[in-house]
């Protein structure tokens, strides 16, 4: 796994490495015309200045005494005494004075024949198997003749050279640029590696929300995301822990009395006792499964998760009341109670909801109507339509509800008698309406019992409002 401050680095020195080289080569190149322009224009110059010795007005005696003088200077350069040493490229710079054709002085580093043969200016020559840059000046108002030159070789070293010392400080100071890099990303990501340190050292139990200080803005918004999953996190497992404790509690009685229904059986002393004894066993088991399927939906439909899918597949509320009816029918008919559904077929019944979520609606209201109405007695449904909601409406002919318990009667586990269930059905049917945005209501049926009225919007998007108690 390559690390963060490597690549970074590795990329930024590349980048900057090119861009030096490039930067340092056209630096270089214009050094060294520089440097070139700058040794022409002293070529020039002595030049000039040999033309200006050589033109004063001076008698021929005393001319042939200057240049004479001049010579013997020329000549110490070529020495080796120390007492006369001057600088090591100074015997590479020659001249020479030709006068109608005639050599009449040289520098002792200049060959006797001449430099060029060209016009006045600037010329490259070869000359005594050594390339030289000459200048020729052309005396004014005379035959005179100055050449100046410079080996090519010297003045090619000494202009590399001095072009070289301007790319010196760039070529030093790169590896220092790496090194103060290096540390400058490495504290830069320190905050990043005090918070691997700590979420390292973590247990997996420790779900705290995360505490590393100072933060910058970037780390900031990684750790408040981290913070919001571990918050997450911290949630499922209270409701994990609250799933397990909620189910071991209903669970313990009903696993009982199935245990003291199987003991029955098995110690009955006669076939009819052994039989009473098995249909209760049964009758336990049915009712055991059902508080598994009522926890396993409560636990699906835990306020506290997430929401349900932003996308709800489009149902027929009609289509499913009935054929969700039709599962409980056998119920009614065991009872001999009148199971009827009153809806006009003419309206539209299509809304936006989860599947199973009507069904689930369906069995709960419906199955706890045909459970507290009594034998022989009737459940009416209806369902009404408008435009942007729909309402489902159980009313049944049971004891009912006393207005001081319905706000309780949605609590889980909330029972109101000894032979109550387990007090989860209209907990389920809440958790169910305030996922998709609707209303519930319970009020007292007509004919004494309870009404339950359930109002679902037709999209989610348009909720009705929050649930009511």
């Amino acid at each position: 796994m390559s690390s963060i401050r490597r690549r970074t680095l590795g990329w930024v020195i590349l980048a900057f490495t090119v861009s030096m080289l490039a930067i340092g080569l056209v630096s270089y190149r214009y050094a060294a015309h520089e440097i070139e322009e700058l040794y022409d224009a002293n070529l020039a110059q002595s030049a000039r200045l040999l033309e200006g010795l050589i033109q004063a007005p001076l008698p021929d005696d005393q001319r042939k005494a200057l240049l004479a003088s001049l010579e013997s200077a020329l000549l110490r350069a070529e020495q080796s005494d120390k007492r006369f040493a001057g600088h090591r490229y100074e015997s590479k710079l020659a001249f020479q004075l030709w006068e109608e054709g005639r050599l009449v002085l040289r520098s002792a580093s200049a060959p006797s024949e001449p430099f060029t043969d060209r016009p006045p200016g600037y010329v490259d020559s070869r000359v005594a198997d050594r390339d030289w840059r000459v200048y020729v000046l052309d005396v004014a108002d005379s035959s005179r003749r100055v050449m100046v030159a410079e080996r090519s070789d010297v003045r090619g070293e000494l202009t590399r050279a001095m072009a070289l010392r301007t790319l010196l400080p760039d070529l030093i100071g790169l590896p220092l640029l790496v090194m103060v890099l290096w540390w400058a990303t490495g504290w830069g990501l320190r905050p990043l590696s005090r918070l691997a340190e700590a979420i390292r050292h973590r247990t997996p139990h420790n779900l705290q929300p995360l505490e590393v200080h100072p933060l910058p803005l970037e780390l900031a918004i990684i750790v408040d995301a981290l913070n919001r999953l571990l918050e997450r996190i911290r949630g499922l497992r209270v409701r994990e822990k609250r799933f397990i404790a909620d189910a071991a509690h209903e669970l313990r009685t009903p696993l009982t009395l199935l245990d003291l229904h199987a003991q029955n059986a098995l110690t009955a002393e006669t076939p009819n006792d052994r039989r009473e004894a098995l249909e209760e066993l049964r009758s336990g088991v049915a009712r055991t499964i059902r508080l598994v399927s009522q926890l396993l939906t409560l636990a699906r439909l835990d306020p506290e998760e997430e929401e349900g899918p932003t996308e709800l597949p489009d149902t027929n509320l009609l289509i499913e009341v009935r054929e969700a009816l039709v599962e409980l029918s056998p119920l009614a008919i065991e009872r001999h109670q009148t199971l009827e559904l009153k809806a006009d077929e003419a309206s539209d019944w299509h809304l936006e909801a989860e599947p199973g979520a009507i069904d689930t609606l369906i069995q709960n209201l419906v199955g706890n109507a045909l459970r507290y109405t009594p034998d022989g007695g009737a459940v009416m449904v209806t369902l009404k339509a408008d435009d942007i909601r729909l309402t489902l409406r159980v009313d049944d002919q049971g004891p009912g509800i006393p207005a001081a318990e319905r706000e309780r009667v949605l609590e889980r586990f909330h029972r109101l008698g000894p032979g109550a269930g387990a007090g989860l059905g209209l907990s389920i049917v809440e958790r169910l309406i305030d996922r998709h945005g609707g209303r519930l209501t319970l009020d007292e049926a007509p004919g004494g019992g309870l009404r339950v009225e359930a109002t679902l919007p037709r999209s989610r998007a348009n909720p009705v409002s929050f649930s009511t108690r």
